[in-house]
């Protein structure tokens, strides 16, 4: 592996710390992007059995034992149960604009590396051919080894930064996709707090 590093040259370096902290970042998105860790089943129970007044108070002490996106939403909006409809909605997307945050973090990291790899991978061939180039000028071209040997180093860095870029940007595009799943499930469920505490209070009103 190090001999292989240092055939390709000063670039591979770079890109082999990209690569860590890619698999750092994937294996850390992997983590806190379970739908079970987002979509907390207790949390999704305070939704579908909030019906009264008296269920609110129960609805908060679940929400403060389960932490998570959903669960923050939820209580915020028990906790401005008495306000107007417009009010908790507004207070809600606050809150839920500050979560989607936490569900895309560390996502610019993983594009970043994915755009940037291949670069890095091709300025190292450049620098490569530049090597090469300047051996003909000294030797000529009547060297084949030494050029055979000085293009593959050079290539070398570009097939590492592919091998590094084409992964990670898969990994960025499925992450993306599934935190903006869980970010509509979130509004969902959201919503659906809304409109039952609006039902609520217009019933209570009306007894």
């Amino acid at each position: 592996m190090l001999e292989l590093i240092e055939r390709g040259g000063i670039m591979m370096y770079p890109l082999m710390l990209a690569s860590l902290i890619a698999l750092a970042f994937v294996i850390e998105r992997a983590i806190a992007l379970r739908k079970r860790k987002i979509l907390i089943p207790e949390i999704l129970s305070v939704v579908t059995h909030f019906k009264t007044e008296r269920d609110i108070e129960l609805a908060r002490e679940i929400c403060n034992k389960y932490h998570g996106p959903l669960s923050n939403v939820i209580y915020i909006g028990l906790q401005n149960y008495n306000l107007q409809h417009h009010e908790i909605k507004e207070i809600l997307e606050d809150q839920g604009r500050q979560e989607v945050r936490k569900l895309e973090r560390g996502l610019v990291v993983l594009e970043t590396i994915a755009a940037i790899a291949p670069l890095m991978g091709l300025l190292g061939t450049v620098l490569g051919m530049v090597e090469v180039f300047s051996v003909i000028k000294d030797q000529g071209i009547g060297q084949t080894a030494a050029l055979s040997g000085g293009i593959s180093e050079a290539l070398l860095t570009t097939v590492t930064g592919l091998f590094i870029g084409i992964p990670v940007l898969i990994a960025f595009n499925y992450f993306s996709s599934k935190s903006q799943g869980l970010i509509l499930d979130i509004e969902n469920y959201s919503n659906q707090l809304v409109q039952k505490i609006v039902h609520l209070k217009t019933g209570t009103d009306q007894q």
